[in-house]
């Protein structure tokens, strides 16, 4: 089994940078969340804040930009277009409803939903060349479920392990970050899973190379062996 990093190793930069700049375009409320989210990914770059810290700071900034996005009139209204797409592809109504991707839109984070799939078609181009998706692969990140599950989706990648978001209430349930990797891997592969290689472009992900039977460090398209 490979376990795979996903910013910085097979996507090239920091795909929650990237969705709160891409988000800009439809509300610029988003703006103000800019400088914590900066702050706590370079603290998160350079191994300078807890577990602890990271957990409060990140799920405080998380919690309002979504809210913000989810009142969003312009962000609904990609939701309004994916779901009026749809019908006029003749996807009737039987069919919709059997449909996850529809359901969601359709959900109360219907227009997070819409805002994540416009974001993927515009940057599905930034997964670095070098990956050859294989369903059995696993995705490690301190990224979100929201978010990276649809490049999964796209990428035929069956397990994500990541941060996760309540839908219900917008709030960071699970912050899968540092120590709380390894941690959580096990819980949901068990305390027996055999990890193959593993690819990372952090070195504060050395619990996960040492599970590992072989680790690889990747600095943007140089992979090189490290165990």
């Amino acid at each position: 089994m490979r376990v795979f990093d996903f910013d910085g190793t097979i996507y090239d930069g920091e795909s929650l940078f990237d969705l709160y700049l891409f988000s800009a375009r439809y509300d610029l409320r988003v703006f103000r969340h800019l400088a914590p989210v900066l702050r706590y990914a370079i603290k998160y770059k350079l191994g300078k804040a807890t577990l602890e810290q990271m957990e409060r700071g990140v799920g405080k900034v998380t919690g309002k930009y979504l809210k913000d996005l989810a009142s969003s009139r312009k962000v609904d209204d990609l939701r309004v277009g994916a779901l009026t797409e749809a019908m006029n592809a003749g996807l009737g109504d039987d069919v919709m409803a059997g449909d996850a991707s529809a359901r969601e839109l359709e959900s109360m984070t219907g227009p997070l939903r819409a805002l994540v799939n416009a974001f993927w078609d515009r940057n599905m181009h930034k997964i670095k060349p070098w990956y050859e998706p294989r369903p059995d692969d696993v995705i490690l990140t301190a990224s979100f479920d929201m978010t990276v599950g649809e490049a999964c989706r796209r990428l035929g990648v069956g397990t994500l392990i990541s941060s996760t978001i309540d839908p219900r209430t917008l709030t960071v349930s699970y912050l899968n970050f540092n120590t709380n990797k390894p941690k959580r891997l096990r819980e949901v592969l068990g305390d027996d899973v055999t990890i193959d290689e593993f690819y990372t472009d952090s070195a504060f992900d050395q619990p996960m190379i040492d599970m590992a039977r072989k680790g690889f460090m990747v600095k943007g398209d140089i992979i090189t062996r490290v165990k």
